[in-house]
C-alpha cells in the first residue's frame, strides 16, 4: 500500500502548530452574550421559587431563566443512537436539585463578569430533602427516592427504588460449576471516581441566523446526536438546527453527552442574540462527567491444572444524580472483559444506582477499565492461590482465533443475538513480544536497598464500534484538478480521524494523500455519522470512506474503459496515474478534466457502512515498578504495550493513542481520584488537588504494534483508541504485589495505601 500504513503529516498539524483560530473558543459573533449557571448548594432539594429581580436590575444582565421558563420534556443527555438505551430522567432545568452543583438558574449578560456578579443576586427558596451519597445505602433505601417520577423509558425500577439500571445474564450454570471446582477464589475490587481532564473545557456558542435557523458551534463528539436531541427538547424541527464541530481540544468520552448545548440553544432563541457558555475548570469537576466508581466482586472456579471453569462478576456502580450512561457503561464492564477467558459458565450481574453525587458518564474505555482491573488482578490472585505461574494461567485460558465470545449473544450492547467470533488476533504474539521487551522472568535488581522491584501484566480486549448499531456515511467528489473532496460525519476530537480517513480515501483512489480535502462533522454539509465513541471511527467510518472512494474509482474506470476500449477492471489507479492496457495513461487531473468536460459526468459517490461485527483489538501490557518499602512510594520504571489493532493505518498516531492511554491508565492506577465529602461536595475541583500524569511522571514506554488482518475491517483495520487504557492499572498493581507482596484491592495505589499495606504485612 502506498498511503495506508505510512506516517503522513497529520491534516491539522500546521494550523494547530501555528495557533490558528480552529477551536470553539476562537470564534466570536457580534453582539455575543455570555451565560453562567447558578448551581445548587444542596445535594437534594426542591426548588420552590427563584427571585431574579435584583439580578435583572444589574448592568449588562439580559435574562435569567429557571425551571418555570422552560418546558419540562424528559430526555437523556447521552449521545447514543436512537432509541437510546438510557433513562429519560433529565430536564433542561428541573424543579428538583439532585446533587451539589445541579442546575438551578441560568444568567445571560453582556460579559462573563456581569453574569458571574448576577449569580450572587438571585434568591432561591429551597425545600431540603434527605440525601443519599453512599451507593450501598442507595441500593437498599427505597424511602428516599432520587427519581420518584415515572419514567417514559429506561429507569430500571422507576418510582420504586434508586436502581437506574440492572443486568443479570448467565451462560451455563455457574453455581453448579463452582461446586465441581478444585478451587474457588472470591475478591472485591474498588474503582474510584476519576475525571477526563481534557485541556479544552466544555464550550458552546449558539445563534439564530438570517434564515431563522439555530446554529450551534460546540466542542462535541456527537454532533448528529446533539441535533436530534436539541430538536426534541427545544421543540423545533431538525431542519432548523445546524451543529458545527470545529477542532476539539480533547473529549475522552466526556463530550459524548449534551452538557451545555441545550442552555445556549434556549437562550439564543429567547434573546435573539448569540450566546456563549464555557465551563471553568471547577465546573468541569462538578458538572461534567466522571468514570463510574464501582465495586466489582469477582468469583472464579478453577481446576488444579489451571483450567478456568466458571467466572462470576457482580458490579455495583454509582451513576450519580442522572443515569445517561448507567446501563451501557456497566454493561461493557462485563461484556468487553469477561470474554477474555471464554469459559462455559459465566455469570454477569450489575446494579447501577442513583445517588446525590455528581454525574457519572462516558470515559475512554467505557466501563472496560474497571472490569479489566478486577479480572486481571483476580487472575494473579487465582494463580497465587493455585501456586501456578500467572503468565501460564493466562496463556492456558485466554480467548483464541476462532473462539466465540460467550456473552455476545446474551448481552448485546445494541442488538442481542449478534454472536462475536474472533476472526483475527495477535494476542499470543503480543504476549510473546511484550514478555521479551519487559524482561519477564528476569527481574532487574532494585536501585537501592530500601527499594524492591516487581513486574506485572494484564491482558485486554475491547471492540470496534457497536455491532448492528453504529454506522456512518462518507461522500467523495472528484474536482477538475484531480483533487478530491471527502465529506464525513465522523468526529475528529484530536485522535486524528480526519487524517486516517483521508489516507484510506487516497489509497482507494490511488492518489497522493495531499490531494484529499476533508470536511467533517457539520450536520448541514456532511453525511450522518454516530460520532466519536465506542472505538468506531476507523472501523465504521473508514468502511464508508473506502466504499465511496471505490465507487468513484469504478465510475472513472467505466468512463475510461469506453474511451480506451478496454474492460474497466483492466484499468489501474496508482501514484496519481491511471493506466490501461498498452501505453495508455493519464494523470488523475487529466482523468478529472476528461470526465467533467468530455464525458460530462461528476465523479461522485456517497456510501454508508454498518457492521454486524465488532472485532476486538487486543493488548498485552506489562509494568515494571520500584516500591519504596519505607514510604510506600511507587515509581513506574517501564511500561510495555503490545497491541493488535489489525492493519495500522498511521503508525505514529496509533503509538500516540497507546502512549496517551498509558499515561491516563497510570494516573488511574497511582494517584487520580475525585474526592467527595459526605454531602457529595467535590473536594478536588482543580489540578492543584486532583493530580494527572505529567511528562515528569510517565515512565520509559515501549510500544509494539502487532499487525493482523481483520477480514471485516477496511484494509484489515480494527480499533486502537480504547483498548490500551484497560490494562495499565491492573498491570501496575500486579507489579506492586510482585515487588512487595501487598495486594491493592482499591486504587489509586497511593503511597499511603501501599505503606499501610506494608505495615499490615509485617504485623
Amino acid at each position: 500500500m502506498k498511503v495506508v500504513g505510512k506516517n503522513v503529516i497529520k491534516i491539522d498539524a500546521f494550523k494547530l502548530a501555528r495557533g490558528e483560530p480552529v477551536f470553539t473558543d476562537d470564534f466570536t459573533r457580534q453582539g455575543m452574550l455570555y451565560a453562567k449557571v447558578l448551581r445548587s448548594p444542596h445535594p437534594h432539594a426542591r426548588i420552590l421559587n427563584v427571585d431574579a429581580a435584583a439580578a435583572l436590575k444589574l448592568d449588562g444582565v439580559v435574562d435569567v431563566i429557571w425551571h418555570r421558563d422552560v418546558k419540562a420534556i424528559p430526555h437523556t443527555r447521552a449521545g447514543q443512537s436512537y432509541p437510546e438505551p438510557s433513562p429519560y430522567d433529565t430536564l433542561i432545568l428541573s424543579p428538583k436539585a439532585r446533587f451539589i452543583g445541579d442546575r438551578v438558574a441560568v444568567v445571560v449578560a453582556e460579559s462573563v463578569a456581569q453574569a458571574i456578579a448576577a449569580l450572587d443576586h438571585i434568591v432561591v427558596d429551597y425545600e431540603e430533602l434527605p440525601a443519599l451519597t453512599d451507593m450501598d445505602q442507595s441500593l437498599t433505601n427505597s424511602e428516599i427516592l432520587i427519581h420518584e417520577e415515572p419514567d417514559p423509558r429506561g429507569i430500571s425500577e422507576a418510582g420504586m427504588t434508586n436502581i437506574a439500571a440492572r443486568i443479570d445474564k448467565q451462560v451455563g450454570d455457574v453455581e453448579a460449576a463452582l461446586k465441581e471446582c478444585d478451587l474457588v477464589v472470591t475478591r472485591d475490587y474498588h474503582l474510584p471516581r476519576v475525571q477526563a481532564s481534557h485541556i479544552e473545557p466544555h464550550i458552546s456558542i449558539a445563534w439564530v441566523d438570517e434564515d431563522d435557523r439555530l446554529i450551534v458551534r460546540t466542542s462535541t463528539q456527537v454532533p448528529f446526536h446533539l441535533r436530534r436531541m436539541l430538536a426534541r427538547i427545544l421543540e423545533i424541527p431538525e431542519a432548523r438546527i445546524r451543529v458545527i464541530k470545529p477542532r476539539v481540544g480533547g473529549g475522552f468520552g466526556d463530550k459524548q453527552e449534551l452538557v451545555v448545548e441545550d442552555l445556549v440553544g434556549v437562550l439564543a432563541l429567547r434573546t435573539g442574540r448569540p450566546v456563549r457558555l464555557e465551563f471553568t475548570r471547577e465546573e468541569e469537576f462538578v458538572a461534567a462527567r466522571y468514570r463510574h466508581p464501582q465495586r466489582v466482586t469477582m468469583t472464579t472456579g478453577v481446576m488444579k491444572d489451571g483450567t478456568i471453569v466458571a467466572n462470576r462478576m457482580y458490579v455495583l456502580a454509582d451513576t450519580g444524580a442522572y443515569g445517561s450512561h448507567a446501563l451501557t457503561v456497566q454493561g461493557n464492564t462485563g461484556q468487553k472483559v469477561l470474554p477474555m477467558y471464554p469459559v462455559a459458565n459465566i455469570h454477569f450481574k450489575m446494579d447501577c444506582v442513583y445517588t446525590n453525587n455528581p454525574i457519572s458518564g462516558a470515559f475512554r474505555g467505557y466501563g472496560a477499565p474497571q472490569g479489566c482491573f478486577a479480572l486481571e488482578c483476580h487472575m494473579d490472585e487465582v494463580a497465587r492461590e493455585l501456586g501456578m505461574d500467572r503468565l501460564e494461567l493466562r496463556k492456558k485460558n485466554h480467548i483464541k482465533l476462532g473462539d466465540t465470545d460467550p456473552l455476545s449473544a446474551k448481552l448485546g450492547e445494541g442488538k442481542e443475538g449478534l454472536v462475536r467470533v474472533v476472526k483475527s488476533t495477535g494476542l499470543e504474539k503480543a504476549i510473546e513480544l511484550g514478555c521479551e521487551a519487559i524482561g519477564w522472568g528476569n527481574k532487574r535488581e532494585p536501585s537501592a536497598a530500601h527499594l524492591k522491584r516487581g513486574l506485572g501484566m494484564a491482558l485486554a480486549m475491547q471492540g470496534s464500534g457497536i455491532a448492528g448499531v453504529d454506522w456512518g456515511g462518507a461522500t467523495v467528489k472528484l474536482n477538475d484538478d484531480g483533487s478530491v473532496n471527502l465529506s464525513v460525519g465522523a468526529t475528529d476530537i484530536g485522535q486524528g480521524s480526519d487524517t486516517v480517513l483521508a489516507q484510506m480515501c487516497a489509497e482507494e483512489l490511488g492518489i497522493p494523500y495531499e490531494k484529499v480535502i476533508i470536511l467533517s462533522s457539520d450536520t448541514d454539509l456532511t453525511p450522518f455519522d454516530v460520532g466519536a465513541y465506542a472505538s468506531s471511527t476507523t472501523y465504521i467510518s473508514g468502511g464508508a470512506v473506502v466504499k465511496a472512494a471505490a465507487e468513484v474509482r469504478g465510475q472513472l474506470a467505466g468512463v475510461l474503459g469506453s474511451h480506451w476500449e478496454c474492460e474497466p477492471e483492466d484499468i489501474v489507479f496508482s501514484d496519481g496515474m491511471v493506466t490501461g492496457p498498452g501505453d495508455q495513461s493519464m494523470t488523475i487531473a487529466e482523468v478529472a478534466l476528461f470526465a467533467l468536460y468530455k464525458a460530462m459526468i461528476q465523479p461522485m459517490a456517497t456510501a454508508s457502512h454498518m457492521s454486524n461485527d465488532s472485532p476486538p483489538p487486543f493488548a498485552a501490557q506489562f509494568a515494571e515498578v520500584e516500591v519504596d518499602t519505607e514510604t510506600g512510594q511507587v515509581h513506574l520504571c517501564r511500561f510495555v504495550s503490545a497491541v493488535d489493532c489489525g492493519t495500522v493505518i498511521h503508525p505514529k498516531m496509533v503509538e500516540g493513542q497507546i502512549e496517551g492511554a498509558v499515561a491516563q491508565g497510570m494516573g488511574y492506577a497511582l494517584f487520580e481520584e475525585v474526592l467527595l465529602d459526605r454531602t457529595g461536595r467535590v473536594l478536588t475541583p482543580d489540578f492543584l488537588d486532583y493530580k494527572i500524569a505529567s511528562s515528569l511522571d510517565v515512565p520509559e514506554m515501549v510500544t509494539i504494534l502487532v499487525p493482523t488482518d481483520e477480514p471485516t475491517g477496511p484494509y484489515g483495520a480494527k480499533a486502537a483508541g480504547e483498548v490500551p487504557i484497560d490494562g495499565p492499572a491492573p498491570a501496575i498493581v500486579n507489579a506492586i504485589c510482585d515487588a512487595v507482596g501487598v495486594r491493592m484491592f482499591r486504587i489509586p495505589a497511593t503511597a499511603e495505601r501501599v505503606w499501610r499495606g506494608l505495615k499490615e504485612e509485617t504485623r
